[in-house]
């Protein structure tokens, strides 16, 4: 049986100046985009405009804002600055349609990638060949663990690799740096989605935590789906996913592919989200991954037809 799909890297944050995540201007956008509040995300960079802030924290910003406008499926204006660049490019390939047009993509951003090592560039390189399935290069860029977001996405590449060991040295990392921190939080919970339903009462205690203290988002509720198919309450991860569901608007793939497994566990028919998913991300591995097992199922069924 197909396991309960996790949400393929969901896209965690660079912080610039430091692996630590002391409170600064930039503290709460952060923790919105990282959870998945990508509209309250925009809300705060508005709110926070005026205020004097560094440079450097004024280009973060400005990252944040064309992350979180990617995220809801708008379109972003890119920039003078190497991250920015790397951000249009990540959108070129998001919005590319033949794998020609995707390998054009991949290069170029490997030409960027290989002349700037700033902890944005490599961030949005490493997701970029993730995507594009080239996962050691993709390991490549994070795998120092010079920030949190770098030690975050090495996670998650570990977990993609069925390295739970590696995933948990990563989550301990983490752990040294900011035990509080969204992103170790997050880790946690990937790493306990990651051991089984041994473990998923873990993962659900950290979800609730992040849920009560900041809202529901698509992230949140995806992830708490996860732990209850884990367990096995397959209903309770419906009503989950239907609450995301209806509350954002927006299209979100992750959605789609729970419920589609969800409804296979129900014996509910899955045709709807299979359309809708199709309709919103034509090219998602999910349904390359559908169509062949539809197509091996087809064939095989042919060597036990009847002739008429």
């Amino acid at each position: 049986s197909t396991p309960p799909s996790q949400t393929i890297l969901y896209d965690l944050i660079t912080h610039h100046s430091s692996i630590t995540m002391d409170p600064d201007e930039l503290y709460t956008l952060r923790a919105q985009y990282w959870l998945g509040h990508y509209a309250l995300c925009l809300d705060e960079a508005k709110t926070i405009a005026r205020r004097p802030m560094s440079s450097a924290l004024k280009e973060e910003r400005e990252e944040f804002i064309q992350r979180a406008q990617l995220a809801l499926g708008q379109p972003i204006a890119g920039g003078d600055t190497p991250a920015l660049k790397a951000l249009l490019i990540k959108s070129k390939y998001d919005a590319a349609v033949d794998e020609s047009a995707k390998n054009a993509v991949v290069d170029e951003m490997k030409t960027l990638a290989a002349g700037d090592n700033s902890p944005s560039v490599q961030i949005f390189a490493s997701q970029l060949y993730l995507s594009h399935g080239l996962t050691k290069d993709a390991l490549v860029c994070v795998h120092a663990g010079s920030t949190m977001e770098h030690s975050s996405m090495a996670l998650q590449i570990y977990l993609k690799l069925d390295r739970l060991d590696l995933a948990s040295q990563e989550l301990e990392r983490l752990r040294q740096v900011d035990e509080d921190a969204v992103l170790t939080s997050l880790g946690a919970v990937h790493v306990a989605l990651a051991g089984g339903s041994s473990t998923a009462s873990d993962a659900a205690h950290h979800l609730n935590s992040l849920s009560e203290q900041y809202g529901p988002s698509p992230l949140l509720l995806n992830l708490s789906a996860c732990a209850n198919c884990m367990t096995g309450d397959y209903a309770e991860a419906e009503t989950k996913l239907l609450e995301c569901k209806r509350e954002f608007q927006y299209a979100d793939t992750d959605t789609l592919v729970n419920l589609i497994v969800c409804s296979q566990y129900l014996d509910k028919p899955a045709d709807e989200y299979v359309k809708e998913l199709m309709e919103a991300a034509p090219g998602h591995p999910f349904l390359a991954g559908l169509e062949r097992v539809q197509g091996a199922f087809a064939r095989e069924a042919l060597k036990y037809k009847v002739a008429a």
